[in-house]
Protein backbone atom coordinates (compact mmCIF):
# COMPACT_ATOMS: atom_id res chain seq x y z
CA UNK A 1 0.00 0.00 0.00
CA UNK A 2 1.37 3.67 -0.78
CA UNK A 3 -0.15 6.33 1.35
CA UNK A 4 -1.73 9.23 -0.66
CA UNK A 5 1.05 8.96 -3.96
CA UNK A 6 -0.53 11.39 -5.81
CA UNK A 7 0.08 13.99 -3.31
CA UNK A 8 3.99 13.52 -3.54
CA UNK A 9 3.57 12.30 -7.52
CA UNK A 10 2.12 15.92 -8.55
CA UNK A 11 4.80 17.67 -6.36
CA UNK A 12 7.33 15.94 -8.03
CA UNK A 13 5.99 16.44 -11.45
CA UNK A 14 4.93 20.14 -11.26
CA UNK A 15 7.72 21.95 -8.90
CA UNK A 16 9.59 24.40 -10.64
CA UNK A 17 7.62 24.24 -13.97
CA UNK A 18 6.25 28.03 -14.57
CA UNK A 19 3.86 26.48 -17.38
CA UNK A 20 1.78 24.49 -14.79
CA UNK A 21 -0.63 25.72 -12.34
CA UNK A 22 -2.51 24.04 -9.58
CA UNK A 23 -6.14 25.02 -9.71
CA UNK A 24 -8.25 24.40 -6.14
CA UNK A 25 -12.13 24.30 -5.60
CA UNK A 26 -11.94 24.33 -1.84
CA UNK A 27 -10.91 21.02 -1.80
CA UNK A 28 -7.14 21.35 -1.17
CA UNK A 29 -6.15 18.75 1.47
CA UNK A 30 -9.31 16.80 0.18
CA UNK A 31 -7.38 16.54 -3.56
CA UNK A 32 -4.23 15.78 -1.98
CA UNK A 33 -2.35 19.37 -3.40
CA UNK A 34 -2.19 21.04 0.41
CA UNK A 35 1.50 20.80 0.19
CA UNK A 36 1.96 21.60 -2.99
CA UNK A 37 0.19 24.54 -1.83
CA UNK A 38 2.11 25.63 1.15
CA UNK A 39 5.43 24.94 -0.88
CA UNK A 40 5.04 26.44 -3.74
CA UNK A 41 2.51 29.27 -3.69
CA UNK A 42 3.46 30.85 -6.87
CA UNK A 43 2.11 27.90 -8.95
CA UNK A 44 -1.34 27.39 -6.70
CA UNK A 45 -4.90 29.09 -7.23
CA UNK A 46 -7.79 28.73 -5.12
CA UNK A 47 -10.88 29.98 -7.37
CA UNK A 48 -13.53 28.70 -4.16
CA UNK A 49 -16.53 26.70 -4.59
CA UNK A 50 -16.86 28.36 -8.10
CA UNK A 51 -16.30 25.51 -10.67
CA UNK A 52 -18.22 27.13 -13.38
CA UNK A 53 -15.53 30.19 -12.89
CA UNK A 54 -13.26 27.47 -12.51
CA UNK A 55 -13.75 26.34 -16.01
CA UNK A 56 -13.72 29.55 -17.78
CA UNK A 57 -10.71 30.23 -15.65
CA UNK A 58 -8.88 27.30 -16.80
CA UNK A 59 -9.70 27.77 -20.33
CA UNK A 60 -7.87 31.68 -20.01
CA UNK A 61 -5.09 30.00 -18.77
CA UNK A 62 -4.84 27.81 -21.44
CA UNK A 63 -5.45 30.08 -23.75
CA UNK A 64 -2.53 31.75 -22.48
CA UNK A 65 -0.01 29.11 -22.80
CA UNK A 66 -0.69 27.53 -19.35
CA UNK A 67 -1.39 24.02 -18.55
CA UNK A 68 -3.56 24.00 -15.54
CA UNK A 69 -4.05 20.98 -13.48
CA UNK A 70 -7.80 21.66 -12.20
CA UNK A 71 -8.42 19.99 -8.75
CA UNK A 72 -11.66 18.46 -7.22
CA UNK A 73 -13.84 15.79 -6.47
CA UNK A 74 -14.92 14.57 -10.19
CA UNK A 75 -19.14 15.43 -9.56
CA UNK A 76 -18.21 19.22 -9.12
CA UNK A 77 -15.97 19.54 -12.08
CA UNK A 78 -18.58 18.21 -14.40
CA UNK A 79 -22.04 18.21 -13.32
CA UNK A 80 -22.31 21.44 -12.72
CA UNK A 81 -20.34 23.28 -14.05
CA UNK A 82 -20.86 20.65 -17.88
CA UNK A 83 -21.19 24.31 -19.74
CA UNK A 84 -18.40 25.95 -19.29
CA UNK A 85 -16.69 22.57 -19.51
CA UNK A 86 -17.49 22.45 -23.30
CA UNK A 87 -17.10 26.19 -24.08
CA UNK A 88 -14.33 26.96 -22.36
CA UNK A 89 -12.23 23.64 -22.41
CA UNK A 90 -13.51 20.94 -24.77
CA UNK A 91 -14.67 22.84 -27.86
CA UNK A 92 -11.24 24.93 -28.23
CA UNK A 93 -9.42 21.83 -27.15
CA UNK A 94 -7.40 22.96 -24.28
CA UNK A 95 -4.63 21.61 -22.39
CA UNK A 96 -6.49 21.89 -19.11
CA UNK A 97 -6.25 18.64 -17.38
CA UNK A 98 -9.28 17.43 -14.71
CA UNK A 99 -8.07 15.68 -11.66
CA UNK A 100 -11.15 14.12 -10.47
CA UNK A 101 -10.97 12.76 -7.29
CA UNK A 102 -13.53 10.08 -5.55
CA UNK A 103 -15.02 8.23 -8.57
CA UNK A 104 -17.44 5.49 -8.43
CA UNK A 105 -18.57 4.21 -5.22
CA UNK A 106 -15.14 5.15 -3.63
CA UNK A 107 -17.01 7.40 -1.10
CA UNK A 108 -19.37 6.86 1.45
CA UNK A 109 -20.71 10.28 0.13
CA UNK A 110 -23.98 8.92 -1.88
CA UNK A 111 -25.28 10.60 -4.73
CA UNK A 112 -23.95 14.09 -4.08
CA UNK A 113 -20.06 13.04 -4.00
CA UNK A 114 -20.48 9.19 -6.05
CA UNK A 115 -19.15 10.10 -9.94
CA UNK A 116 -20.75 7.18 -11.44
CA UNK A 117 -21.80 8.75 -15.09
CA UNK A 118 -18.84 10.67 -15.83
CA UNK A 119 -17.09 8.61 -18.14
CA UNK A 120 -20.39 8.30 -20.09
CA UNK A 121 -20.43 11.93 -20.40
CA UNK A 122 -17.17 12.42 -21.03
CA UNK A 123 -16.80 9.50 -24.03
CA UNK A 124 -19.33 11.67 -25.52
CA UNK A 125 -17.19 15.15 -25.38
CA UNK A 126 -15.59 15.63 -28.44
CA UNK A 127 -11.34 16.68 -28.05
CA UNK A 128 -11.46 14.14 -24.70
CA UNK A 129 -8.80 12.14 -23.37
CA UNK A 130 -10.07 9.79 -20.89
CA UNK A 131 -7.69 8.35 -18.40
CA UNK A 132 -8.42 6.02 -14.71
CA UNK A 133 -6.10 4.68 -12.07
CA UNK A 134 -5.91 1.24 -11.09
CA UNK A 135 -3.52 1.11 -8.55
CA UNK A 136 -0.58 3.53 -7.27
CA UNK A 137 1.85 3.41 -10.23
CA UNK A 138 -0.82 4.70 -12.42
CA UNK A 139 -1.68 7.59 -9.69
CA UNK A 140 1.79 8.14 -9.92
CA UNK A 141 2.08 8.34 -13.62
CA UNK A 142 -1.10 10.43 -14.44
CA UNK A 143 0.41 13.62 -14.05
CA UNK A 144 2.82 12.98 -16.57
CA UNK A 145 0.14 10.71 -19.20
CA UNK A 146 -2.27 13.57 -18.98
CA UNK A 147 0.52 15.86 -19.78
CA UNK A 148 1.54 14.64 -22.72
CA UNK A 149 -1.87 15.09 -24.55
CA UNK A 150 -2.75 18.16 -26.62
CA UNK A 151 -5.74 18.74 -25.51
CA UNK A 152 -8.15 18.36 -22.51
CA UNK A 153 -7.83 15.46 -20.48
CA UNK A 154 -10.11 13.83 -17.91
CA UNK A 155 -8.68 12.05 -14.92
CA UNK A 156 -10.45 9.22 -12.41
CA UNK A 157 -7.80 9.87 -9.60
CA UNK A 158 -7.47 7.40 -6.20
CA UNK A 159 -6.63 9.02 -3.30
CA UNK A 160 -5.48 7.84 0.59
CA UNK A 161 -3.98 4.81 0.54
CA UNK A 162 -3.62 3.17 -2.78
CA UNK A 163 -2.32 -0.64 -3.47
CA UNK A 164 0.42 -1.57 -5.70
CA UNK A 165 -0.27 -3.92 -8.75
CA UNK A 166 1.56 -2.87 -11.47
CA UNK A 167 5.30 -1.69 -11.93
CA UNK A 168 5.16 0.10 -15.18
CA UNK A 169 3.75 3.43 -16.15
CA UNK A 170 0.38 4.58 -17.82
CA UNK A 171 1.08 4.67 -21.32
CA UNK A 172 -1.79 6.41 -23.31
CA UNK A 173 -3.88 4.35 -25.88
CA UNK A 174 -2.55 1.23 -24.43
CA UNK A 175 -4.02 -1.94 -22.04
CA UNK A 176 -2.05 -3.76 -20.15
CA UNK A 177 -2.90 -7.58 -20.40
CA UNK A 178 -2.80 -9.40 -17.06
CA UNK A 179 -3.53 -12.88 -17.88
CA UNK A 180 -3.57 -14.45 -21.31
CA UNK A 181 -5.91 -17.40 -21.15
CA UNK A 182 -8.28 -18.99 -23.36
CA UNK A 183 -12.00 -19.52 -22.26
CA UNK A 184 -13.23 -16.00 -21.23
CA UNK A 185 -12.37 -12.37 -21.37
CA UNK A 186 -12.30 -10.24 -18.52
CA UNK A 187 -12.03 -6.49 -19.05
CA UNK A 188 -11.78 -4.16 -15.99
CA UNK A 189 -10.53 -0.58 -15.32
CA UNK A 190 -10.34 1.64 -11.62
CA UNK A 191 -11.08 -0.02 -8.69
CA UNK A 192 -12.37 -3.02 -10.26
CA UNK A 193 -8.98 -4.68 -11.21
CA UNK A 194 -8.38 -5.42 -7.87
CA UNK A 195 -11.64 -7.35 -7.27
CA UNK A 196 -11.14 -9.11 -10.40
CA UNK A 197 -7.21 -10.33 -9.54
CA UNK A 198 -9.20 -11.72 -6.36
CA UNK A 199 -10.93 -14.25 -8.14
CA UNK A 200 -8.01 -15.13 -10.36
CA UNK A 201 -6.78 -18.29 -8.54
CA UNK A 202 -10.29 -19.75 -7.41
CA UNK A 203 -11.37 -19.22 -11.31
CA UNK A 204 -7.89 -21.40 -12.15
CA UNK A 205 -8.69 -23.95 -9.80
CA UNK A 206 -12.35 -24.00 -10.84
CA UNK A 207 -10.45 -24.76 -14.62
CA UNK A 208 -11.65 -21.51 -16.45
CA UNK A 209 -8.42 -20.12 -18.23
CA UNK A 210 -9.09 -16.44 -17.87
CA UNK A 211 -7.93 -13.66 -20.04
CA UNK A 212 -7.77 -10.52 -18.43
CA UNK A 213 -7.13 -6.52 -19.79
CA UNK A 214 -6.82 -3.76 -17.97
CA UNK A 215 -7.72 -0.16 -19.01
CA UNK A 216 -6.59 2.86 -18.32
CA UNK A 217 -7.17 4.07 -21.37
CA UNK A 218 -10.93 4.66 -22.21
CA UNK A 219 -10.28 7.49 -24.79
CA UNK A 220 -8.64 7.50 -27.31
CA UNK A 221 -9.31 3.74 -27.64
CA UNK A 222 -7.33 0.67 -29.45
CA UNK A 223 -10.55 -1.23 -30.65
CA UNK A 224 -8.43 -3.75 -32.85
CA UNK A 225 -6.13 -5.18 -30.04
CA UNK A 226 -9.61 -5.44 -28.20
CA UNK A 227 -10.86 -7.39 -31.05
CA UNK A 228 -7.70 -9.47 -31.23
CA UNK A 229 -8.08 -10.49 -27.48
CA UNK A 230 -12.01 -11.22 -27.92
CA UNK A 231 -11.00 -13.75 -30.79
CA UNK A 232 -8.61 -15.45 -28.60
CA UNK A 233 -11.43 -17.04 -26.15
CA UNK A 234 -14.03 -19.29 -26.47
CA UNK A 235 -17.22 -18.52 -24.40
CA UNK A 236 -17.19 -14.92 -24.12
CA UNK A 237 -16.76 -11.49 -22.58
CA UNK A 238 -17.50 -9.86 -18.89
CA UNK A 239 -16.91 -6.16 -18.22
CA UNK A 240 -16.80 -5.08 -14.50
CA UNK A 241 -16.40 -1.30 -14.15
CA UNK A 242 -17.00 1.18 -11.12
CA UNK A 243 -19.45 3.18 -12.85
CA UNK A 244 -22.68 2.47 -14.30
CA UNK A 245 -23.40 0.08 -17.48
CA UNK A 246 -24.40 2.27 -19.65
CA UNK A 247 -21.78 4.42 -21.71
CA UNK A 248 -18.50 3.20 -19.97
CA UNK A 249 -16.63 0.19 -20.46
CA UNK A 250 -18.96 -2.42 -20.91
CA UNK A 251 -20.92 0.21 -23.66
CA UNK A 252 -17.20 0.50 -25.11
CA UNK A 253 -17.01 -2.75 -25.67
CA UNK A 254 -20.33 -3.63 -26.62
CA UNK A 255 -19.76 -0.72 -29.71
CA UNK A 256 -16.81 -2.53 -30.63
CA UNK A 257 -18.03 -6.21 -30.75
CA UNK A 258 -21.16 -4.87 -32.52
CA UNK A 259 -19.43 -2.29 -35.11
CA UNK A 260 -16.89 -5.66 -35.75
CA UNK A 261 -19.72 -8.09 -35.99
CA UNK A 262 -18.89 -10.27 -33.04
CA UNK A 263 -21.19 -12.90 -32.26
CA UNK A 264 -19.98 -13.98 -29.05
CA UNK A 265 -21.77 -12.99 -25.65
CA UNK A 266 -21.25 -9.86 -23.62
CA UNK A 267 -22.00 -9.24 -19.92
CA UNK A 268 -21.64 -6.21 -18.76
CA UNK A 269 -21.32 -5.67 -14.49
CA UNK A 270 -21.69 -2.19 -13.17
CA UNK A 271 -24.09 0.17 -11.44
CA UNK A 272 -27.85 -1.04 -13.23
CA UNK A 273 -29.41 2.53 -13.77
CA UNK A 274 -29.53 3.36 -10.02
CA UNK A 275 -27.35 5.43 -7.71
CA UNK A 276 -25.54 4.32 -5.25
CA UNK A 277 -26.16 5.05 -1.01
CA UNK A 278 -23.92 5.82 1.56
CA UNK A 279 -21.64 3.46 2.74
CA UNK A 280 -17.77 1.75 3.10
CA UNK A 281 -16.60 0.77 -0.65
CA UNK A 282 -16.58 -2.49 0.77
CA UNK A 283 -20.19 -2.84 1.47
CA UNK A 284 -21.03 -0.83 -1.95
CA UNK A 285 -19.44 -3.30 -4.11
CA UNK A 286 -21.05 -6.05 -2.64
CA UNK A 287 -24.52 -4.74 -2.77
CA UNK A 288 -24.14 -3.13 -6.25
CA UNK A 289 -22.12 -6.10 -7.71
CA UNK A 290 -18.99 -4.37 -8.29
CA UNK A 291 -16.73 -6.82 -6.47
CA UNK A 292 -15.21 -10.26 -6.76
CA UNK A 293 -17.86 -12.53 -6.35
CA UNK A 294 -19.95 -10.59 -8.80
CA UNK A 295 -17.66 -11.39 -11.16
CA UNK A 296 -17.36 -14.69 -10.59
CA UNK A 297 -21.30 -14.90 -10.52
CA UNK A 298 -21.45 -13.37 -13.67
CA UNK A 299 -18.84 -15.25 -15.64
CA UNK A 300 -21.15 -18.71 -14.05
CA UNK A 301 -23.77 -16.47 -16.01
CA UNK A 302 -22.09 -16.18 -19.16
CA UNK A 303 -21.16 -20.16 -19.75
CA UNK A 304 -23.56 -21.18 -18.02
CA UNK A 305 -22.17 -23.14 -15.14
CA UNK A 306 -21.94 -22.83 -11.89
CA UNK A 307 -18.32 -23.37 -9.94
CA UNK A 308 -19.68 -23.80 -6.55
CA UNK A 309 -17.39 -20.57 -5.75
CA UNK A 310 -18.00 -18.71 -2.55
CA UNK A 311 -16.45 -15.35 -0.60
CA UNK A 312 -13.63 -17.65 1.36
CA UNK A 313 -12.63 -19.32 -2.12
CA UNK A 314 -11.41 -15.67 -2.98
CA UNK A 315 -8.47 -13.99 -2.35
CA UNK A 316 -8.67 -11.30 0.99
CA UNK A 317 -10.16 -8.35 0.38
CA UNK A 318 -8.72 -5.24 1.41
CA UNK A 319 -11.05 -2.93 3.39
CA UNK A 320 -10.02 0.42 3.78
CA UNK A 321 -10.95 2.68 7.18
CA UNK A 322 -13.73 5.11 6.24
CA UNK A 323 -11.89 7.31 8.74
CA UNK A 324 -8.29 7.53 8.11
CA UNK A 325 -5.09 9.80 9.00
CA UNK A 326 -4.79 9.10 4.76
CA UNK A 327 -7.99 11.55 4.03
CA UNK A 328 -9.05 14.56 4.83
CA UNK A 329 -12.43 13.52 5.92
CA UNK A 330 -14.63 10.52 5.63
CA UNK A 331 -15.55 11.23 2.30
Amino acid sequence: MVNRPYASAFEKFAAGNPDILCLSADLTSSCEIDGFRDRHPDQFVSLGMAEQNMMSFAGGLGLAGFRPFIHTFGVFMYRRPYDQLMASIAYPRRKVRLMGFLPGVTTPGGMTHQSIEDISVMRSIPNMTILETGDATEVESICEAADSIDGPVWCRVLRGSVPRLFDTPIRVGEMRELADGDDILVVTSGICTEEALRARSALKKAGLSIRHLHLHTIKPFDHGALLDHIGSVRHGVITLENHVTEGGVGSLVAETMADAGVGKRLVRLGLRDTYAHGGSRAYLMRYYGLDALALVRGIEDLVGQSFGIGEDDLDAARVDAVHSLVKAEAL
